[in-house]
């Protein structure tokens, strides 16, 4: 059995390459080899969002707190709110973040394959934020 602490993991910021406007991400969990998952906590300032990304065995996001957008490639921007859950399926291009005017806070989960967790892709523009 292994307990972490709540406030015994660093926040870090979001790396700018990955996202665009403020965005805080409280490390969770990670598993332990032979396990591959891990999560975390991030936040989202109005207006806050990924870049477009995938993930080789696809992520779930837990929607905590606040009002978020979500889009898959190719289809409708959608609002999210707390107690959504929200599944991308492996190699599906997407981004997620907070609404214009409104925080968001949600649990990310994903699981590495051969060292990999995540593919960055370019940002999403304003045009594609706005729906």
């Amino acid at each position: 059995m292994k307990i972490t602490r709540a406030g015994t993991t660093p926040s870090t910021k979001g790396p700018g390459d990955w996202f665009t406007g403020s965005v805080r991400i409280d490390p969770l969990f990670a598993a332990e080899a032979p396990g591959r998952v891990a999560g975390a906590a991030v936040t989202f300032e109005p207006g806050a969002r990924t870049a477009w990304h995938t993930h080789p065995a696809g992520q779930t996001l837990i929607v905590t707190a606040g009002l978020g957008r979500v889009q898959q490639a190719g289809g409708p921007v959608q609002e999210i709110r707390p107690g959504d859950v929200v599944w991308f399926p492996a190699g599906v291009k997407h981004w997620h973040g907070a609404a214009p005017d409104v925080a968001m806070t949600h649990i990310a989960i994903h699981e590495s394959i051969d060292g990999s967790a995540v593919t960055w892709m370019e940002k999403v523009s304003d045009a594609d934020y706005a729906g």
